[in-house]
């Protein structure tokens, strides 16, 4: 069982950053990949990054490329999306969530845990 809290949401201006953080508890984070998805208003929920249980893979949305980067600390239970250059269309609720499959990174919902959210909003 892994417990999810995600942090650092917030509004910002088009052009600005924010870096999210997400908390594990639980046992053995290192056994889990990693990912963050968002969700907007009216839309479905959709992968934005993810991250091997080492750190040595890393994938993003072809949206935030090059623009957001996520990262993890096992030594922390941490994982962080750090999102830069952001637009008015990133603007969603961010979940963080752990699958316990760690050969294969999924970049669709199939991921065992979920957070409750963190709102950014991005303005003009």
């Amino acid at each position: 069982q892994v417990q999810l809290v995600e942090s650092g949401g917030g509004l910002v201006q088009a052009g600005g950053s924010l870096r999210l953080s997400c908390a594990a508890s639980g046992r053995s984070f290192s056994r889990y990949t990693m990912g963050w998805f968002r969700q907007a208003p009216g839309k479905e929920r959709e992968f934005v990054a993810a991250i091997s249980w080492n750190g040595a893979r890393t994938y993003y949305a072809d949206s935030v490329k090059g623009r957001f980067t996520i990262s993890r600390d096992n030594a922390e239970n941490m994982v962080y999306l750090q999102m830069n250059s952001l637009t008015p269309e990133d603007t969603a609720v961010y979940y963080c969530a752990a699958d316990s499959n760690i050969v294969v990174v999924h970049t669709t919902l199939e991921y065992d845990y979920w957070g409750q959210g963190t709102q950014v909003t991005v303005s003009l």
